[in-house]
């Protein structure tokens, strides 16, 4: 496969799950308001743990939080299970997909939230992103770059099984 046309997957790709994010940033700011993170929710939370020092970046778990995320991680998965297909670059695929979907969706939830703004995207107003680089949440950085990684991964080399299949 000539580069010009490993391309084109990897466009569609991204504009997807970049579409995707922009319709489930709207559907969180219909859900959420002007309160982030859940905060005005009615459902359980877990503000302090050493685990989600860990692994959440410091933020509060939450009953909404703990259904979405698996629910979005499985809804990138169903194609393996809808085509019965997988591929260890299938895989990096939907792995790099969900990450640049979470990145895209909380950052058009700023963005596209009346309450927020890109002026109100910050660490003062965003206070439940804890950690901050370079004007953005540390997580995007991280994910962002393994996102890239991941992409490049799955789309690299002669697997063109891979690449048609996941277009199909």
């Amino acid at each position: 496969m000539n580069k010009p046309h490993r391309l084109l997957p990897l466009m569609m790709t991204l504009v997807w799950v970049i579409l995707l994010g922009l319709f489930f940033a709207q559907t969180e700011i219909q859900i959420e308001g002007s309160s982030g993170w859940a905060t005005s929710l009615p459902t359980w939370r877990i503000e302090k743990h050493w685990l989600l020092d860990m692994f959440w970046g410091g933020r509060a778990m939450t009953g909404y939080h703990a259904w979405v995320f698996p629910f979005i991680a499985m809804f990138f998965h169903f194609p393996f299970f809808f085509l019965h297909q997988w591929t260890w670059k299938l895989q990096a695929r939907a792995l790099a997909s969900i990450m640049l979907f979470w990145i895209t969706e909380d950052f058009l939830w700023f963005v596209m939230n009346p309450a927020f703004g890109l002026a109100r995207f910050n660490p003062v107003d965003a206070s439940w992103h804890k950690h901050w680089l370079l004007y953005a949440p540390t997580d995007y950085w991280i994910f962002g770059v393994m996102a890239a990684l991941l992409f490049w991964f799955s789309f690299s080399g002669n697997d063109r099984a891979s690449n048609r299949n996941f277009m199909r």
